[in-house]
Formats: C-alpha cells, structure tokens, sequence
C-alpha cells in the first residue's frame, strides 16, 4: 500500500464508520431506536408514541435503514420495523452512559422532570434475579401490552400502568411487588410505584428496563396475555 493508497483507505473506511455516527445524530432518532428495543413496530405505530407525523418517521427511519440499524418484514400494507440486532441496542446504550457520564445537563434535566424519583426504593436486576429465585417478590411488567408480549422478565405479569388500578384488588399485599418499564427514563414504573404506593403495598421500580435486562443476559420470556382483573396469573 503506497502514500496515496494508505490515505484512501483512511477516508473511506472512517467515512462508512461516520454513518453510524450521523444516525445516531438526531435526537428523534435515538427516542425511534429506544422505541423499537422493546418491540417491532409499523411507522404508524411510531407516529403515535413519539407524536411525530408519519412522514417525519419514516424520513428517520430511511436514514436508520441506510446504516443497517433498523430491518423491516412487510405484512400487508405495513412494514413493521425492528432493531437489526443487539449489537443496535448496545450502541444506544454506549451513546447513553457517555451522555450520562460526561453531560451535566443529562443530570440537571433528570432532576428537573424527575425530581421524586429519589425517593422511590429501587432495585437493580441483579437484586431483583435474586429475588426471583426466593420467590420473594411479584414483578409487574407496566409497559403496553405488546411490548409485553414481545419479551419479559419471567414470571412478570402484564399489567399496563393504564389498566393498574383495575387489578389493584388482586395484588399480594404480603410481598413486595417490583414494576419495571422501558428503561431508565421510562416513567411508567414510577408512575406504577406512586400508584401501588399511596394504596399501601410494598413497592419498588427496576432502575433498568426490560432491554437492559435482556442486554444483560438475565433470562427472558415471550408471549402471554395481559394479568386478568379477577386473577394473579399470566396465560
């Protein structure tokens, strides 16, 4: 490899690492990536979480296709999007720890729209495998339905925070009970430990979400049902 040789090799290889960069560049694109951790979804279906127009989501969602971050199976009229692999996930969560570790306004709008987080108890998922081997513990999983369905701590049941006051009557009030959601700055467990709070039970919020779990390598489940309102079992 000559002078010349050596310097295109450069530009061009840095130049395809570069556009995993420019994926990762937009804010609207990170929350896409953070969406689709925990289930496949239509571009419609993205619109709806992210209060995005559908144009505007399947603009981003191009650009994360173009990178090989993002695949899609058509079903009908639809595309449904998934992340490409774990791999895609992981380096969300690199982008995240460094935003964490190195941004102070990371913390200061955490504390600012988060602010009564502090004083919710917290378990983290190595605790929480050790509390499902004592069979200890009841573990609700807030998050909607499908996302449920898709993938799951084992033994979670499926209870959306929408539908929480409606099985409120069948929970344990003998063990404690741990609701986890999409991840750390998911706010459906925190609303779940208010919730479950104020009624008098035991409660506490996975600081994790249900892909950090998976990320991990703790066990996981998919299927099931929704936890039925007269019932504490998961079909």
């Amino acid at each position: 490899m000559n002078k010349f040789e050596h310097r295109e090799f450069k530009d061009r290889i840095f130049e395809q690492f570069a556009r995993i960069g420019k994926a990762l560049s937009s804010p609207r694109r990170l929350e896409i990536l953070d969406l689709l951790a925990q289930a496949e979804r239509t571009v419609e279906e993205i619109a709806r979480e992210t209060a995005m127009p559908v144009a505007s989501v399947s603009q981003h969602l191009q650009v994360l296709k173009a990178a090989r971050m993002v695949e899609a199976r058509r079903e009908g009229l639809y595309a449904h999007y998934r992340l490409a692999d774990e791999g895609v996930f992981r380096a969300w969560q690199v982008v995240r720890g460094l935003g964490e570790a190195r941004l102070a306004e990371v913390d200061r709008v955490v504390e600012t729209y988060l602010e009564d987080r502090g004083a919710m108890e917290a378990v983290d998922a190595g605790a929480l495998m050790e509390r499902l081997a004592e069979r200890s513990v009841v573990v609700l999983d807030v998050r909607p339905e499908k996302e449920y369905r898709a993938g799951h701590v084992p033994g979670a049941l499926s209870v959306p925070v929408s539908s929480l006051e409606a099985v409120l009557h069948v929970l344990p009030r003998d063990r404690e009970i741990v609701a986890y959601c999409r991840g750390p700055y998911c706010v459906f467990s925190d609303e779940a430990v208010r919730v479950l709070g104020a009624r008098g039970y035991r409660t506490s919020r996975l600081t994790e979400g249900f892909p950090e779990w998976r990320a991990a390598g703790f066990p996981t489940e998919a299927g099931g049902e929704k936890c039925p309102e007269g019932e504490i079992s998961k079909a």
